[in-house]
């Protein structure tokens, strides 16, 4: 879509605001553009940090500022895409100023099981536990790191945002809501043609490297299941099974994402995305950027 709005518009840039599109390790299980899915518009942030950097949402808004200020200055427009709701949120609203973490209970935390993570945080933090999935190891270990490492809650954090350029840069957005078995049969599907073109070779090559289990790149949808199979723990098809299974509860936790947590005045579209349909709501986008 976002390759479609810039054919029409007359000067555009596309910035990946994708948490894995930006890894130059992860062009296939990312789903990166290729050069012909670029189309010959310009495109930025995509593969430009190698897997060896714990790259952020706050490292990626202050590139993503500053290519929308470069766009700007050369009278293109930038349109953002991709599914990181975290990096769009920090890049337009601002960060939560948390301290760095004590790396001893930042370790200390990672080793535990999810369940028991879980358990901590409704003692430590019983809004944030009563908030999050039990079974969403990030996001508990992240808020009972915080509130064990600063003695306040991640929320209190969150309430004190630094930063953003929403008041300074005039936006038009579009949150696009596909039905989910469409959705969720699309990203089966996709799986599969990842595994034929080369995902288990791309991920024995990050392996190869030999870095830190615990970085972004490592952690990836694919990487971990695909790394079983490469051990000789599991076959080829139960690493897809499985690699299939965490995208699909990604897909879950995404989809809740986007259709609560950003403003809503934001317009939203549960349309199926056929390429014509696409188009559509490209010429939609661009019709509200004009009245702007």
């Amino acid at each position: 879509m976002a390759v479609a709005l810039a054919r029409i518009v007359p000067n555009a840039v596309v910035i990946n605001s994708d948490a894995s599109q930006v890894y130059a390790d992860l062009a296939i299980l990312s789903a990166r553009p290729t050069v012909e899915e670029m189309a010959g518009i310009p495109h930025r942030l995509f593969g430009c940090i190698d897997g060896a950097e714990a790259y952020n949402a706050a490292r990626w808004a202050a590139d993503a500022t500053a290519e929308i200020a470069k766009a700007h200055a050369a009278g293109a427009l930038p349109i953002l895409v991709g599914g990181t709701g975290l990096y769009l949120n920090t890049l337009l609203f601002g960060i939560a100023p948390v301290p760095e973490i004590d790396p001893d209970i930042r370790t200390a935390i990672r080793a535990m099981d999810v369940a028991d993570a879980h358990a901590a945080l409704t003692r430590d933090d019983p809004a944030a536990a009563a908030r999050l999935h039990p079974a969403d190891a990030t996001r508990v270990a992240r808020a009972l790191e915080v509130v064990r490492s600063t003695g306040r809650p991640l929320a209190d954090w969150q309430q004190a945002r630094e930063g953003g350029i929403a008041d300074a840069i005039s936006v038009a957005p579009m949150i696009l809501l596909p039905p989910r078995d469409w959705l969720r049969d699309r990203c089966d599907r996709r799986l599969v043609t990842m595994f034929e073109r080369g995902a288990i070779e791309e991920t024995e090559a990050l392996l190869a490297r030999g870095l830190n289990p615990d970085l972004p790149a490592m952690r990836a949808i694919g990487v971990p299941q695909i790394a079983r199979h490469l051990a000789g723990e599991i076959d080829r098809a139960e690493a897809l099974d499985l690699a299939q299974a965490a995208t699909r509860q990604y897909l879950k936790r995404q989809y809740t994402w986007f259709r609560n947590q950003l403003p809503a005045e934001w317009s939203r579209h549960a349309e199926s995305l056929s390429i014509d349909n696409l188009t559509e709501l490209a010429i939609i986008l661009r019709d509200s950027l004009l009245t702007r």
